[in-house]
């Protein structure tokens, strides 16, 4: 790389420590390069809950863009500049995924004898071939790119496409996105209500990535302007959350009495069919547990939730355990419960299984039943065009039921239906983590009825304390804020919480911990937000108005 290259990207002859490392970081080559965007993608990962260090995305992107520089090579984006930069987006997509879900490792423990040696393919495999996403988001950057701040939108529009995609192709995985950056912060996290998770992203990649252009010595305006209008931004996103969130509680729904159940079980040999009446007495002794003056027990709640997968064992067949459940609660109490169920569909003689939750009163008579949608891949099922070949070498999904769970039909994903309860949303697990995917849209029989709650059953022992917990929480607050909706999130080992439509945690148990929470139910926002309404919409035109714009300011300037 020579010193006209250094020229064209708008370093000119400037000094100093910030101008320099940005020549350094431009003019690195082969490995070190490759090493540069890596380390610079695991600094990112820093910005993502628990942590929440924006400064680190501000680090990670202004390298990124400094990288995609010393891609340059002139004004039109040559084959061979866009593949480079593709390259440095795999490696920066690389270390940003590796040390954002490190953690996934935890699960190829907990069956350390069946599932250890798939290790590396959880811990590297998947952040390997996740970061394709980002290759491809730097190389449409690069396609964009220009000289001066001009390409500060190149990189944000190239990244939030690529962190969309990653969201929605092959079933989609939108843990981490770079969006969470803002969506963690009461006050910022607040702009979701109009723009969604997306629309986050795309603002967390210009306001980080702004800082790039103090490097470039053109004119003040040029390494100044950027920066400005960044921190005009943030504070205009940071205002708006400020007068959204109002100072008092939200309204409480009169009449509803919550108690959410943290067993803190194990995902490990306890948890197994052979201890069924160990956990059973479990989950009956905590239900009943005075906590509370006024809290004795059931009687003095009106719903209970047990978390995701309670059992293990079918409990819709075993009379026995209806019996004792039906017997500890008395009539007008509700119990909430994630478990398996099977099905045996006509002229089969194989039942399919379900993750789903189910509700139960006295008697015990069964209510509403919700069957999880979108299942997690090699997790609780595996994949169609792998299933065959994987079983015959014997490999299973971590969850151990025959053939997988089956999903649900999204066609006639519907509402549950809850005595005493407001119309539920209802989701499992990572569910929660997918924006716009909340609330189900029109069936054949119209819309479905508008709910009042978000309810999140959650299992997350397979992570064990790590930052895995930490960060689905994260993720399911988000979407209150979106929907405009409380959440209700019941987890086996944390972290349990209801949480407002403004994204306050009202009340919350902490990770690895048994007990039980009793709470209120915040009231659903009188109006649906923007995006509730609108879903990704207005970051789609927002998007492809950046994209038509700055295609065209560069085609000027060719």
């Amino acid at each position: 790389m020579t010193s006209s290259v250094v020229g064209r990207a708008g370093y000119g002859a400037a000094t100093g420590p910030l101008v320099a490392l940005a020549q350094w970081v431009m003019l690195t080559a082969g490995w070190r390069r490759i090493a540069v965007a890596m380390a610079a993608g695991a600094a990112g990962a820093l910005a993502m809950p628990p942590f929440g260090l924006f400064p680190a995305l501000v680090v990670s992107l202004c390298v990124a863009v400094w990288l995609i520089d010393g891609a340059a090579t002139g004004r039109r984006a040559t084959r061979g500049a866009v593949l480079a930069s593709a390259v440095i987006g795999w490696a920066w997509g690389f270390g940003y995924l590796t040390a954002g879900l490190w953690w996934l490792g935890s699960a190829f423990l907990v069956e350390a004898e069946e599932f250890l040696w798939a290790l590396p393919l959880g811990v590297v495999g998947l952040p390997a071939v996740l970061a394709l996403f980002y290759a491809l988001g730097f190389g449409l950057a690069r396609l964009l790119w220009s000289r001066g701040a001009l390409r500060i939108v190149a990189l944000a529009l190239g990244l939030s496409a690529s962190e969309w995609l990653r969201g929605h192709l092959f079933t989609g995985f939108p843990w981490n996105t770079l969006g969470m950056a803002l969506g963690q912060n009461l006050w910022l996290m607040q702009g979701a209500s109009l723009v969604g998770l997306y629309g986050l992203t795309l603002l967390a990649i210009l306001i980080a990535a702004a800082p790039a252009t103090l490097a470039v010595a053109d004119s003040a305006r040029g390494r100044f302007g950027p920066l400005v209008l960044a921190g005009f931004a943030l504070a205009a996103l940071a205002g708006f959350g400020a007068a959204r969130v109002p100072a008092a509680a939200d309204p409480i729904v009169s009449g509803v009495r919550l108690r959410l159940v943290q067993p803190n079980l194990n995902q490990d040999a306890k948890f197994r069919p052979e201890n069924r009446q160990d956990i059973l007495d479990r989950y009956l002794e905590l239900s009943d547990r005075a906590a509370a003056p006024d809290r004795t027990g059931i009687a003095d709640v009106t719903h209970v939730i047990w978390p995701e997968s309670a059992f293990p064992f079918l409990i819709q067949r075993d009379p026995e355990a209806l019996a004792r459940i039906a017997a500890a609660f008395p009539p007008g109490k509700q119990l909430i419960t994630g478990a398996a169920r099977a099905e045996v569909p006509v002229g089969d003689a194989r039942p399919r299984f379900f993750n789903s939750i189910l509700t139960m009163s006295a008697g015990p008579k069964l209510g509403d039943i919700y069957d999880k949608v979108h299942l997690v891949p090699f997790g609780e099922y595996l994949p169609g065009p792998l299933d065959a070949t994987l079983r015959a070498l014997h490999i299973r999904q971590f969850v151990s039921i025959p053939g997988g769970f089956t999903a649900g039909d999204r066609a006639t994903q519907r509402i549950m239906t809850i005595p005493g309860l407001p119309p539920v949303a209802a989701t499992i697990c990572y569910e929660a983590i997918f924006p716009g995917a909340i609330v189900p849209g029109a069936t054949p029989n119209g819309p479905p009825p508008v709910p009042g709650l978000i309810l999140n059953l959650t299992n997350d022992a397979w992570f064990g304390d790590t930052p895995g917990p930490r960060q689905h929480l994260a993720q399911a607050r988000l979407r209150a804020v979106e929907e405009g909706l409380p959440l209700v999130r019941d987890a086996n080992t944390g972290i349990s919480a209801v949480i407002d439509a403004h994204g306050r945690i009202t009340a919350s148990l902490p990770l690895g911990v048994e007990g039980v929470l009793d709470a209120n139910l915040p009231a659903r926002l009188s109006g649906r937000t923007l995006y509730a309404s609108l879903g990704d919409l207005p970051f789609g035109l927002v998007w492809i108005g950046g994209f038509l714009t700055t295609l065209a300011v560069r085609r000027r300037s060719a």
